[in-house]
């Protein structure tokens, strides 16, 4: 999809057009006749979030109205969602350009509404012998939005797309190494940002125990990529040497430059289970189990796309699990890449696994000021908070995870925090090693997730996000279609955005 900006007066605009209203003061200046108007001011006396449509024959007109006196984050997630009964009416007539202008309306609700357009109307169809339709051109009012606003809100809408692209790719198509040749071949072409991709046997010369246990079972070798963008100085602190293929050697150290935030991303390229293999109902979609990985990814590209003034790091620990060749098994004792010692009690919690080797190193060789993982971790907790938002958490970064909450409202990709009481602590002892993978009951598995985590993270204030619920929709879910989502990419822009000084 393309985005122009142009005047436009929409009395006289010849061509498909949706005109947003949202204040009744503006009536007299709505592009209708006085019968049209008449038929919007009845309907709005019943409620004032609808959809009209008015031929203006070769082309039609979409009058979307909505209540400009809600909240601003509901208003601009309405708008999002309405998008969608938009989209629909102009595939109905395969409209290819679309004139987007309003009356009683603020630049933001307008953005709103094109962004929910650019989410609606992605759909994973790579794979689809017929075309499928898409909207191929957005004329948007100049009088709403500046040129600098839309260009930098188009970079960060192609990283969701990428982002859902990976998280739909199939993994026939998208093994640990090729999302790793991927990301490395981004990276070079962004200024800022530097990728160090680590193949086996640098993971294991590193002692990353958790990582190389889920992998033992697969055909594919598994890759530890990590990211740098440093926004502050323009220069990456990654020192080492590095060879034609773009890989460096050795380990990361963080410059004076400012101790970044650490985005770890679990990266499980599918997951069957292992040796507790999956049944049926719970192996669809398990292609997504990347999705944390894509998430952090796609957050260090818009940073970078933007010039915003952070240091970031991304580790990327990537891999799938499989229940072949030496599959790691319940009962295992591994150690991780810090020491600590892990039973295993069950091969399905392997993100943890993985996650708990990227966080450990990221808190020895970066010293951040804050870590941040994401991933679709437990089943737990969708059955807590459903499709809705995303179960968080937070060690020694109560005040971070406190202004992530208010973003989170702002940009409608909400948290719910959950609570990490010392008493759960005792539901990861171990007999046998200085943790247990799962906990000792089933229940609490979301926080006892979460617990096992931060415990790598030490002394570093620490945000777990358990995306589970919302990374990949099994159903249309507005302004989604079914399919990966990229749900936490705006949250953790707008955090950065609204947060970071060094």
């Amino acid at each position: 999809m393309t985005y122009d900006l142009q005047p436009i007066v929409p009395r006289q605009y010849e061509g498909e057009m949706v005109f947003l209203y949202g204040d009744e003061g503006a009536e007299r200046n709505l592009p209708l006749n006085k019968k049209e108007v008449a038929a919007v001011r009845q309907r709005r006396e019943r409620e004032k979030d609808f959809l009209m449509t008015f031929d203006r024959l070769p082309h039609r007109l979409h009058l979307l109205s909505f209540d400009s006196e809600k909240p601003a984050p509901q208003v601009q997630e309405g708008l999002r969602r309405n998008a969608v009964k938009l989209l629909a009416a102009l595939e109905a007539d395969r409209v290819e350009t679309l004139a987007v202008s309003g009356e009683g309306t603020l630049p933001e609700e307008v953005l709103a509404l094109v962004e929910g357009l650019t989410l609606a109307d992605y759909r994973f169809d790579r794979y689809l012998s017929k075309d499928t339709y898409h909207l191929q051109n957005l004329v948007i009012d100049s009088s709403f939005v500046e040129q600098e606003e839309l260009d930098a809100s188009q970079r960060l809408w192609n990283r969701l797309y990428w982002c859902r692209e990976w998280v739909n790719l199939p993994v026939q198509d998208l093994n640990a190494a090729r999302l790793a040749d991927e990301l490395q071949s981004i990276a070079a072409d962004l200024e800022g940002v530097t990728c160090t991709v680590m193949d086996k046997r640098q993971i294991e010369s590193l002692r990353m125990g958790g990582l190389l246990a889920v992998n033992r079972g697969s055909v594919d070798e598994p890759r530890f990529v990590v990211l740098e963008y440093n926004g502050l100085t323009g220069v990456s602190s990654k020192t080492g040497s590095t060879s034609k293929s773009g890989k460096t050697s050795g380990t990361g150290v963080s410059c004076a430059a400012g101790r970044p935030i650490c985005l770890v991303g679990k990266g499980v390229m599918y997951d069957t289970g292992g040796l507790n293999i999956k049944p049926d109902d719970y192996m669809q979609e398990m292609k997504s189990d990347m999705a944390g990985a894509a998430t952090m990814a796609s957050v260090l590209f818009a940073a970078a796309d933007n010039r915003l003034p952070v240091h970031l790091v991304a580790l990327l620990p990537l891999t799938d699990n499989r229940p072949g060749f030496n599959a790691y098994a319940a009962d295992d004792i591994l150690t991780m890449y810090d020491g600590t010692t892990v039973e295993v009690v069950n091969t399905d919690a392997e993100g943890r696994l993985i996650l708990a080797d990227a966080i450990a190193y990221a808190a020895k060789n970066y010293h951040p000021r804050l870590i941040i993982d994401a991933a679709t971790l437990t089943g737990a907790a969708v059955r807590a908070i459903s499709t809705f938002g995303i179960a968080a958490m937070q060690q020694r970064a109560d005040n971070e995870l406190t202004l992530m909450k208010l973003v989170g409202e702002q940009v409608y990709e909400r948290l719910v925090e959950f609570p990490m009481w010392k008493e759960y602590d005792d539901l990861l002892k171990s007999d046998f090693a200085d943790l247990r993978n799962c906990g000792t009951t089933p229940q609490a598995g979301t926080i006892t997730a979460g617990k096992f985590l931060a415990h790598f993270a030490g002394e570093v204030p620490y945000i777990h996000l358990d995306i589970a619920g919302v990374a990949y929709f099994s159903k249309p879910q507005p302004p989604y279609r079914a399919g990966a989502s990229a749900y936490g990419v705006r949250l953790l822009y707008a955090f950065l955005q609204m947060q970071y000084k060094d």
